[in-house]
C-alpha cells in the first residue's frame, strides 16, 4: 500500500479529553475519531488492526468447532421480559420503540436471542452439542463513557453460546474455549492471564476472565508466581491460617483517642502496628444492623459479603442507624457490649491483644482478646480483599497483585436461560430435558486499546506483529529528487508485495523526520530506510520498532532478512 493511495491522519497532540495512553495514541495515530460520547469511527488504519484481530479470533473459533452466525443487533423486548432481564439489566440497556410503539433494545448481549434460536431449532440429543458464535456490534449505555474504545458505549464483540445434553459435555466445551482463548491471545502477541471470576449479571455457576496485563488496568488480579492460581481480586481468597492466638498480655482498658476515627489514625496515635487494630463496619440488611469485623489494614470485599445468604442485599448503614444501635458515630463503634449480629473476617479470629472501638466518641479499647473480653463470633467468613503476601489458596506460595484489562470472559451458564425460556430437547429415553449452556465473550475492539496499553513507548504504539496495520514500512529519503532511489524503491516494494508481506510505502514528499515520527507513532513493527548513502553501498537501513539502533542490510538480502524477522514473531 502506498501512502499516497491510503489515508493517514496523524496528530501531533492528543485531544484534552484523552486520559489513557491508549486513547491518546489511537487518536494521534489516526486509528479512531470521536463521533459522540462513547462513539467512535474506526478509520482505515484502525480498521486494519481490528480486522486482523477478528480474523485470528474467527480462525481459532472455527478450529475449535464453533459455527459462525449473525444475530440482529435490535432485539424485541418480549424475549428479555421472558428471561426476566428487561428490568434487571438496568439503564445500560438502550431501550427504543418502533413506529408501532413496540419495545425493542439495542442488544448489549445475546443470551435471549440464541436461546430462542436453540429452542426452535434443536429437538433431539442427536443435535447436541452445538456452539454458535458471532462477531458483532453491541451497545451498552455506559453512565460515563471514557478511555476511548476501552469503555465505549458501542463496541465490537465476539460472543459464543454452546448447548449441551449434560454438564459433562458443557465442561468439555468450556475447557475447549479456555484453550481456544489462550491460543487467540497468544497469537495476538499479548501478555495475559486467565483468572477465576464472578459471573456477574450474565449469571451461571462458574467463569474465567482473560486479562491483558498492564499497569493501567482497571482490575486487580491476585496470582501465585509458583503455581497456576490466579483470580480476580473480588474472588481471590487466602489460605485459611490455623495459627494459634497469642495469650493476653494485659487487661482490656478504655483509652482516649480524640479525633482519631480511622484505623491508620488510631495506630499512629497509639504507636502500634496497623494490623493490631480491628475496624467495625455497620451494614443493614432485612431491616437489621450487622457488624462486620476486619483487620485494620484490610479492605472489605462487598462481593464476598453479598454471597452470605442473609446479607445478599446489604447496604452500608446510615449514620443515624449507627447512632441508634451503638450510641456513637462511625469511627468509634465496636462489638463489645452491643446486641447485634457480628460477622468476622477469617483473619480477625486469630488476632489477640488488639484495639477496637469503644462505642463512645473519642475512645477505643486496648488489649482486647477473644474468649476473655469478647465472645468468638458465630459467623466467620472470608469478607476481605487479599493482599500481597497472603498465602495462595493452593498453598504453593505467597500471592502477588497485578493490574489487568479484561478482554475475554467465559461462563458456565448451566440451565439459567434454558429453564426459564424452555429450551429443551428429548434425551435417548424420550424424556424432555433442559439444555446445558455456556457463554464465551471477547471484547474485540477493546483488545486494540489493551494491546497499546501494554505495548508503547514515548514515540508511540508498538503493535505486536500479528495485529499491526502493516508489517513493514519503507521510508525513502529523496524519493522525488533521485531517479535511482525511485527505481530501487519500486523494485523492493514489488518484491515485498509478491512475497505477500504487508508493506506500506511512504511516498509522500515529506521531511524524513515527519515520516519517521509517523511510522513510530503508528506502531509498524519493521522499517527500512533507503537513501543516497545506502545507494552507494548497495544497502538499506533496517530497524525494528523496539530496536535501539539500526543496521545496514544488503539490497540482495533484505527480502530474506525481513521474511526471517517476520517468521520469528
Amino acid at each position: 500500500m502506498r501512502v499516497s493511495q491510503f489515508f493517514i491522519s496523524t496528530l501531533k497532540e492528543a485531544p484534552a479529553e484523552a486520559e489513557l495512553i491508549s486513547h491518546q495514541l489511537m487518536l494521534r495515530a489516526g486509528l479512531i475519531r470521536r463521533l459522540g460520547s462513547g462513539l467512535y469511527t474506526w478509520m482505515p488504519l484502525g480498521l486494519r488492526v481490528l480486522r486482523k484481530i477478528e480474523n485470528i479470533i474467527r480462525d481459532e473459533m472455527n478450529r475449535s468447532g464453533a459455527i459462525e452466525v449473525l444475530m440482529p443487533a435490535i432485539q424485541p423486548a418480549e424475549l428479555w421480559q421472558e428471561s426476566g432481564r428487561w428490568d434487571v439489566f438496568g439503564p445500560q440497556m438502550l431501550k427504543i420503540k418502533d413506529r408501532h410503539e413496540h419495545d425493542f433494545c439495542f442488544g448489549p448481549t445475546h443470551e435471549e436471542i440464541i436461546t430462542d434460536i436453540a429452542r426452535r431449532e434443536i429437538k433431539s440429543y442427536r443435535q447436541l452439542p452445538l456452539n454458535f458464535y458471532q462477531i458483532q456490534t453491541k451497545f451498552r449505555d455506559e453512565i460515563r463513557p471514557r478511555f476511548g474504545v476501552m469503555r465505549a458505549r458501542e463496541f465490537v464483540m465476539k460472543d459464543a453460546y454452546s448447548f449441551h445434553a449434560d454438564e459433562e459435555s458443557l465442561m468439555q466445551t468450556y475447557q475447549n474455549m479456555y484453550e481456544t482463548y489462550s491460543r487467540i491471545f497468544t497469537r495476538l502477541g499479548l501478555k495475559f492471564r486467565a483468572v477465576a471470576a464472578d459471573t456477574g449479571a450474565i449469571g451461571g455457576s462458574g467463569s474465567h476472565e482473560f486479562h491483558v496485563l498492564a499497569d493501567s488496568g482497571e482490575d486487580a488480579i491476585a496470582f501465585c508466581p509458583n503455581s497456576d492460581y490466579a483470580a480476580n481480586i473480588e474472588l481471590a481468597s487466602p489460605l485459611l491460617s490455623h495459627t494459634k492466638r497469642d495469650e493476653p498480655t494485659g487487661e482490656m482498658k478504655k483509652i482516649a483517642t480524640p479525633g482519631k476515627k480511622s484505623c491508620p489514625e488510631v495506630a499512629e496515635f497509639l504507636k502500634i502496628p496497623l494490623e493490631k487494630t480491628i475496624k467495625t463496619l455497620a451494614v443493614k440488611a432485612n431491616d437489621q444492623i450487622y457488624l462486620l469485623l476486619l483487620r485494620g489494614d484490610h479492605q472489605l470485599n462487598e462481593l464476598k459479603v453479598r454471597k452470605i445468604p442473609f446479607l445478599s442485599g446489604f447496604q452500608m448503614a446510615s449514620e443515624q442507624d449507627i447512632l441508634q444501635v451503638t450510641g456513637t458515630i462511625p469511627g468509634y463503634i465496636g462489638p463489645i457490649g452491643l446486641d447485634a449480629c457480628i460477622i468476622a473476617d477469617q483473619a480477625v479470629i486469630n488476632m489477640s491483644n488488639f484495639v477496637i472501638g469503644a462505642n463512645k466518641e473519642g475512645f477505643h479499647f486496648m488489649n482486647v482478646n477473644f474468649d476473655r473480653d469478647l465472645s468468638i463470633p458465630k459467623h466467620v467468613f472470608d469478607i476481605r480483599n487479599v493482599v500481597p503476601g497472603d498465602t495462595s489458596p493452593d498453598g504453593k506460595g505467597p500471592l502477588e497483585i497485578c493490574r489487568g484489562i479484561e478482554v475475554g470472559h467465559i461462563f458456565q451458564l448451566r440451565t439459567k436461560y434454558s429453564e426459564i425460556m424452555k429450551a429443551t430437547y428429548l434425551d435417548e429415553s424420550g424424556h424432555t430435558r433442559n439444555m446445558e449452556m455456556g457463554c464465551y465473550g471477547i471484547g474485540v475492539s477493546r483488545i486494540v486499546a489493551a494491546a497499546i496499553e501494554q505495548n508503547h513507548d514515548d514515540h508511540g504504539i508498538i503493535f505486536p506483529s500479528a495485529m499491526a496495520p502493516f508489517q513493514l514500512v519503507i521510508i525513502p529519503i529523496g524519493l522525488h529528487k533521485n531517479a535511482q532511489i525511485q527505481e530501487i524503491v519500486e523494485k523492493l516494494y514489488k518484491q515485498f508485495i509478491n512475497a505477500h508481506i504487508e508493506v506500506l510505502l511512504d511516498d509522500r514528499n515529506e521531511r524524513p523526520g515527519v515520516m519517521f515520527a509517523d511510522a513510530e507513532l503508528m506502531g509498524i513493527p519493521h522499517r527500512i530506510v533507503i537513501g543516497e548513502r545506502g545507494l552507494k553501498e548497495s544497502t538499506v537501513e533496517y530497524q525494528g520498532r523496539s530496536d535501539q539502533a539500526s543496521q545496514a542490510v544488503p539490497f540482495d538480502h533484505i527480502l530474506s532478512f525481513i521474511t526471517a524477522r517476520l517468521c520469528k514473531n
